[in-house]
């Protein structure tokens, strides 16, 4: 019976924050407003326990006079906490609809009242024959709709805010000079030149060169751990990977401005002639390519264990050896699988900000040269919704003509992915 009614509580204290929270008078004193809100919310969670335990007792009493009931009594102590909280969420709603006009004691005693009124209601519908377990299983399935729908519906609105925005740049800004333009100026005030190519350049060349190095280590590790470590070894050794998935991209980028950029300068660059600067495409791309290492390691790991044995029996009844079952059947089997946790690998890696930022630099251009500084497209989101700037200008717009850039990419990216694994899903299972 937790289900029925842990629903009804979350939802009940996440109303009460957003209704109060805002609220003129208690928001006067942060603590006292903190302080009205824990109240109200353990009020709230008193007074729907209340109302379960008195529909229960009630459905007992009446259990107890008749030869039979179709429901057991917790479903109808359900039913009435239900209606006791929908009481309580139309008393917040429309506090929040008419603008706060009752206030603290208001909105409780409202609340108090179209709780009250709905725990009536519910205390009625406690009969004999009231199928009082599907009204519950069914409200159960409506809530989880809805908490299905919310990842849709956020997607829907990331899209369609990036969309709208999108379009208002490009009254101001012609498509053309954004999408195939080579030089990326900004300038707040008039005469910008706001081409997208360098930084879709610098997006894709960090991002190649994390997968040059996150995809041989990645699929190495995953190949020893399901072929060749022994159980106590891979106890060890794969947490031990997946522990770089948890590291803060903050301490990456640390660890890119203050090691590896250096290094690579004073060893790498200097001495070959490719400059000085210790933020480059390089120092960035080697460290987002030790960070997305767990990626290609533990998916295909998990991969490369879903091929089914008698493949490898084949193979070994058939005289190859260990190292050429792995080459030449486990490998081409499992490459479907291998491939999509390389997209997904390149799709994490296009929409890294922090290491860029701290490794790369936030330099513009079209170049070959991997030790020069460059930028990416979620860098220059960062940095043109940043500052005191007027909202409406271009140069502020752009960030999500170039948000919407990348998320057609990503997308594109995961789709693929997505097409892959189904594919080889599809085949084993």
């Amino acid at each position: 019976m937790k289900s029925a009614f842990s629903f009804p509580f979350a939802a009940l204290t996440l109303f009460a924050g957003a209704a109060f929270s805002q609220d003129q008078a208690v928001a006067e004193a942060t603590s006292s407003s903190v302080l009205y809100r824990l109240i109200f919310a353990l009020g709230i969670v008193v007074f729907l326990i209340a109302a379960f335990t008195v529909g229960r007792n009630r459905a007992k009493t009446m259990r107890s006079k008749v030869s039979e009931m179709h429901s057991l009594p917790s479903f109808h102590g359900a039913v009435t906490l239900q209606y006791a909280a929908l009481g309580i969420v139309l008393a917040i709603v429309l506090h929040l609809i008419l603008g706060r006009p009752l206030g603290l004691g208001g909105a409780v005693a409202a609340s108090l009242v179209l709780g009250g009124a709905g725990a009536l209601f519910g205390l009625s519908t406690i009969k004999a024959d009231f199928r009082a377990r599907t009204f519950t299983e069914r409200t159960i399935m409506v809530a989880l709709i809805l908490c299905s729908l919310v990842a849709v519906l956020t997607t829907v609105g990331i899209v369609a805010s990036l969309v709208v925005e999108t379009g208002h740049f490009f009254e101001l800004y012609p498509a053309s000079e954004f999408f195939f333009s080579t030089v990326w100026n900004p300038r707040f005030g008039g005469g910008s030149s706001l081409g997208i190519l360098p930084l879709v350049w610098g997006t894709l060349y960090v991002s190649a060169i994390a997968l040059v190095v996150a995809v041989p280590i990645g699929l190495m590790s995953a190949i020893y751990l399901a072929e060749y470590a022994s159980k106590s070894v891979r106890a060890w050794v794969k947490p031990a990977i997946e522990i770089l998935a948890g590291i803060p991209t903050i301490v990456y980028g640390l660890f890119a401005l203050i090691t590896v950029g250096p290094l690579l300068r004073d060893y790498f660059a200097q001495p070959l002639g490719f400059g000085d600067s210790s933020s480059s495409v390089m120092t960035a791309g080697l460290v987002m390519g030790i960070m997305v290492i767990p990626f290609v390691s533990s998916l295909s790991d998990d991969i490369i264990n879903a091929v089914p044995q008698s493949l490898r029996d084949g193979s070994l009844g058939l005289g190859a050896t260990p190292s050429e079952t792995v080459r030449s059947v486990v490998i081409p089997a499992a490459l479907p699988g291998i491939v999509g946790a390389i997209l997904l690998a390149a799709s994490r890696a296009i929409g890294e900000t922090m290491i860029v930022v701290m490794g790369a630099g936030a330099a513009a251009k079209l170049s070959l040269n991997p030790f020069e500084a460059m930028t990416t497209v979620t860098v220059k989101i960062v940095s043109q919704l940043t500052g005191d700037t007027e909202f409406a200008s271009p140069e502020t717009l752009v960030a999500f003509a170039l948000g919407l850039t990348l998320f057609t990419i990503t997308l594109g990216l995961n789709v693929v992915a997505l097409v892959i694994v189904r594919k080889y899903r599809e085949q084993y299972e």
